[in-house]
């Protein structure tokens, strides 16, 4: 399905029912259904809502908007195009960065916010060798099966799957391959990530050598409010196609955490005391109304 959002339209799959949805951000490379087996193996009665971002799969490829604040509006104008009212935030590498920077909107309905091997919101600087390597991994199917095997990937994938990855990789827009590495990895959108008021979960694999567990516990962790992290054992960079049931089983835990009544955005001004609230909703709340 496809919805206008943002001046684009972006491609979306919607599936289950419920009050809450799950809002599913892919990685760098990737589409909609890197998500596919993650939101077969929930178990959670909840809605799941998966975006193509622009430039990668069916969604719109204009010729910009690829950096991470309008990537991040897409996402915030479908969500609002969808009228979900209560959901949680998925957001895997680079839509874990893009998910970050939203969460720190402190957008309506937000209730959660699930990290996957998610890019630091402070950018990360990459050696000009690097960069130029990564603007060449997605150019052909050759390419793309060299990087799942030596960079994104410590499982062996099925052959299904990686075909899968490769047709994704290969068939994003072109700009959208190249803008990543060049300058949206580097942008820093940390500004506001205090004004984050829902809880957060981190999910790290444990051989990931793009986002690795020491980045999230000294870089990612420590910067988001209420952040805890959890790590799955002998996976690499993608753990959505690696370990498709243990991404769903943290999910599914992080929802029932929630659902026991762990305080909401409504909840947090209330934990502070006078003045420390003053200064909160100076801080965070105002700027953004």
């Amino acid at each position: 399905m496809n919805i206008k959002a943002n001046g684009i339209d972006i491609h979306f799959e919607d599936r289950g029912v419920g009050d809450q949805a799950l809002v599913f951000l892919h990685y760098w490379g990737g589409t909609s259904r890197t998500w596919d087996s993650v939101i077969e193996a929930l178990k959670s009665e909840v809605r799941s809502v998966a975006f193509d971002a622009r430039g990668w799969g069916k969604s719109d490829r204009p010729a910009s908007g690829y950096d991470i604040v309008t990537m991040a509006d897409d996402v915030e104008a479908t969500i609002a195009a969808l009228e979900l009212k209560d959901y949680v935030l998925v957001g895997h590498s680079m839509g874990g960065k893009v998910a970050q920077l939203l969460a720190s909107r402190q957008p309506a309905g937000l209730t959660g916010l699930v990290l996957v091997a998610p890019s630091p919101a402070q950018g990360k600087s990459l050696p000009e060798d690097i960069r130029e390597g990564m603007k060449a991994a997605y150019v052909a199917a050759e390419s793309t099966a060299w990087t799942i095997d030596n960079v994104l990937a410590e499982l062996p994938l099925s052959r299904a799957l990686r075909q899968q990855v490769i047709e994704d990789s290969v068939g994003g827009a072109m700009v959208a391959k190249e803008y990543w590495p060049a300058a949206a990895i580097a942008e820093d959108v940390s500004a506001d990530l205090e004004c984050i008021n829902v809880p957060v979960l981190v999910i790290g694999g444990e051989k990931d050598k793009v986002d690795s567990i020491e980045l999230l516990e000294t870089v990612v962790v420590p910067s988001l409010p209420r952040a805890q992290l959890t790590v799955i054992p002998g996976v690499g960079h993608l753990s959505p196609l690696e370990a498709p049931k243990e991404i769903a089983s943290r999910i599914d835990t992080f929802l029932a955490g929630r659902a026991e009544g762990a305080p909401g955005p409504e909840d947090v001004a209330t934990s502070f005391d006078s003045g420390e609230r003053r200064q909160y909703r100076r801080q965070c709340i105002a700027p953004l109304r």
